[in-house]
């Protein structure tokens, strides 16, 4: 079947606008092909510097004739309503047909050519594409990403006729800007195509742009005795930059290696787009760099090494003169610079961020057995750096140049690490960190995150998450899960609550203030919400007597109460930051995190309704809560945990059924005259079991406690076959129905069994 082929031509594509415009375009073609009713075989689209390229195989000649039925008014309804579908369905009175009282129309459209419909299509993409940034030229209205030179678009071997503003379609293409003569070569189908432009010096596919940029610049290496220092998001970029790419090694001052290898690397890859180097034997960087020129040059790329080399050099002497002028001032006395800098209109300044992060890191330092002087320094340190001159110029270098500079300053190197290390983990391939003191530091960053903007109502939605609420989660769940540190979800945001410095008092409707005047908060002082309760009863005793102000310092804080601001207005030079109510957030972070956390267990073969099962009992230790979803995991794959789910269900839907008609029965079942050996046998059971069940769960034992639940599954299948339960006899239809609660509750007392799946 017949072939389509279609090159939009132009100027040259920024890279990083590449591969989803590639997306696009094949999205594009297959939903408008689609609509027509033209389903080709096989469809790809690659991405170059300037051309993006689709290929489908398998299109027919023209699209079939189709047939369709459209329901029109009923008999005997108004003119103008008939006039008008008349019109929409370009048919006669005597056209319709009449089925049931209503008009039907019969309407038979003849398929179209398959080039009419590319050559529409071609028009609509092309005036529709959704590039991030687009511009126009010359006199025209057309929009691309750069200025459009022509559209090569061939079916069954033959150009499509169209014109899109001034740009017309063609059977021919270019090659390399530079090395390909600069003349047009005709084009017959994708297999002429494609050998065309490797004889004329482009490599269509970047993935194989890709593999001889490795393999060439591996080879390179190899022969130095260097190995490559690898980056998967660079490869993309360079394949971008290069229709023919030649790596090409230089060599750069080694002077330059005393500065931070991240340093280095970071200015070779934002800046010049060169892959860094290192010595195979030792496996510190060398003195070299890999560039990836766009031409075979006749020196072999000597000029070009010379001259990347020249500009390496410019962009590393920046990089040094901003490691030497940033370690001339302590990290300490850069902090009052964050008193600057906005974090968030409604959540204040840095520094206030960081006086947060101190409060939250000692509260959080005794739960993962963290020291927590070393973790209170870490937390004021850590972002310091962000007023430094390289985290300026390479701002994904924060925290590591903290942590760098901490060690300058001879700070302990756990406070460094910590320093260093507290954004992490960044990504799913970034490893958490496992010292107490960064944990601690780590911890403290990601809950601030989390509880401040879910304190002014700044949550994720849908997948919109322009703060990384998402990722901080993650974060969270990791830290803690990696190292079995145990700190309840609610009581770290009380934490958060309890660090705040400037505040509404719903309570009394005071203005409550507080500026920090010496020092920092230290393990043994007490955070600004506890200076403020030590005091309360002495400053209500004083405004109650008439006194509209109390300013005063205590606690090394300076502190106001101001009924005054009551009614919302703050004092002069003063922002007051209004927060939800810590119920509302902490319930809800805690729902966030076990959101993420089903996400996290899934990846690792969970099921996510064993996590709602053992979230709706209320647990935010979520250590706690992993240990119970995979004893639970465990239970339900065994004989006696699926026929037991069962029959809690069948329980649950009896209790919930006499739920409807009036209470359900309160007390423990007893043995009755009469009843049945398995009966008994159950009130007994449930009776031994349930206080068996609350040991391993105070021991957190959970499969002891799964264990102790397997005991029920006989018992419970037995009382089934054999007992009515809806018994004619008002006492025996109660005390079994107690009977079923006290299973129910047994069964709850380690999770929600009504949350899983059958």
């Amino acid at each position: 079947m017949p072939q389509l082929l279609i090159e939009l031509f132009s100027e040259e594509i920024p890279a990083r606008m590449q591969i989803q415009a590639a997306r696009d375009f094949e999205r594009m073609a297959r939903e408008k092909l689609a609509a027509e009713g033209l389903l080709p075989e096989g469809l790809k689209t690659f991405s170059g510097p300037r051309r993006l390229t689709l290929v489908a195989e398998g299109l027919p000649a023209a699209q079939g004739d189709r047939h369709e039925e459209r329901k029109g008014p009923r008999v005997g309804s108004p003119d103008a309503a008939m006039s008008g579908f008349l019109r929409s369905t370009g048919l006669k009175m005597a056209d319709l047909v009449e089925k049931d009282g209503v008009w039907f129309a019969h309407i038979h459209r003849a398929g179209r050519p398959t080039t009419e419909i590319v050559a529409q299509m071609m028009d609509e993409i092309v005036r529709n594409f959704p590039w991030p940034k687009s511009m126009t030229w010359g006199r025209g209205t057309l929009r691309w990403v750069r200025p459009l030179k022509h559209v090569l678009c061939l079916f069954d071997g033959e150009r499509v006729p169209f014109t899109i503003d001034e740009v017309e379609s063609v059977d021919f293409t270019r090659g390399h800007r530079f090395m390909g003569s600069g003349r047009t070569f005709k084009v017959r189908d994708f297999d002429s195509y494609v050998a065309g432009l490797e004889k004329h010096f482009v490599i269509l596919d970047p993935e194989l742009r890709k593999e001889k940029i490795l393999e060439a610049a591996k080879t390179l290496c190899f022969a130095r005795n260097l190995e490559l220092v690898e980056d998967d998001g660079l490869l993309d970029e360079v394949a971008g930059l290069a229709e023919w790419p030649t790596p090409v090694l230089g060599n750069m001052d080694p002077a330059f290696l005393d500065l931070p290898p991240e340093v280095i690397r970071t200015s070779m890859r934002t800046h010049q787009k060169y892959f860094a180097v290192r010595d195979a034997a030792t496996d510190r960087l060398a003195p070299h760099f890999i560039t990836v020129a766009n031409i075979e040059a006749v020196d072999g790329g000597a000029e070009i090494a010379r001259g990347n080399a020249k500009v390496l050099s410019a962009r590393l002497s920046d990089a040094r003169f901003f490691w030497d002028e940033d370690r001339k001032i302590r990290l300490e006395d850069r902090l009052e610079k964050l008193r600057g800098v906005t974090f968030h209109a409604k959540l204040g300044t840095l520094a206030e961020r960081v006086e947060r992060l101190e409060h939250l890191a000692k509260a959080i330092a005794p739960r993962v057995g963290a020291d927590p002087v070393k973790a209170v320094l870490a937390a004021r340190l850590c972002k310091a750096d962000l007023t430094t001159g390289m985290v300026g110029e390479f701002p994904e270098l924060q925290g590591l140049m903290g942590g760098y500079y901490a060690r300058a300053e001879k700070i302990s190197p756990v406070v460094a690490d910590a320093v260093r290390d507290h954004y992490r983990p960044v990504g799913a391939s970034d490893e958490a960190p496992d010292t107490p003191v960064t944990m601690a530091v780590a911890l403290a960053e990601k809950i601030d995150t989390l509880t401040a903007f879910f304190a002014i109502n700044e949550k994720p939605t849908g997948s919109r998450d322009p703060y990384a609420l998402r990722r901080a989660a993650l974060g969270v769940i990791r830290i803690l899960l990696g190292s079995e540190s145990r700190a309840p979800v609610r009581q770290l945001v009380n934490d958060w609550y309890e660090s705040l410095r400037c505040y509404v008092d719903p309570g009394r409707a005071l203005y409550i203030s507080t500026r920090r005047t010496t020092g920092y908060l230290g393990p043994e002082s007490r955070a600004p919400s506890q200076v403020f309760a030590a005091y309360l009863e002495e400053f209500d005793a004083a405004l109650v007597e008439g006194v509209p102000q109390v300013v005063t310092t205590k606690d090394n804080f300076d502190i106001r109460f101001d009924r005054t601001a009551a009614a919302g207005d703050p004092p002069e030079g003063e922002v007051i930051f209004t927060f939800r109510r810590y119920a509302e957030v902490s319930e809800e972070v805690l729902a966030f995190l076990a959101d993420r956390l089903k996400v996290a267990l899934r990846d690792q073969g969970k099921r996510h309704d064993l996590v709602d099962a053992v979230y709706a009992l209320g647990d935010d230790d979520l250590v706690r809560i992993v240990a119970r979803v995979e004893a639970l995991s465990d239970f339900l794959v065994t004989e006696n945990g699926a026929n037991l789910l069962a029959g809690y269900k069948r329980a649950t839907n009896i209790l919930k059924a006499e739920e409807k008609k009036g209470a359900l029965p309160d007390g423990d079942p007893a043995p009755m005259a009469g009843a049945s050996s398995e009966e008994l046998a159950l009130i007994e059971v449930v009776g031994s079991v349930e206080p068996k069940v609350v040991q391993a769960i105070n021991a957190e034992d959970f499969a002891a406690a799964m264990r102790a639940l397997a005991g029920l599954r006989g018992p419970v299948d037995a009382f089934f076959e054999k007992v009515l339960v809806n018994s004619q006899v008002p006492a025996e239809r109660e005390n079994r129905l107690k009977l079923l609660i006290q299973v129910r509750d047994a069964m709850g007392r380690v999770a929600d069994f009504g949350q899983v799946n059958s």
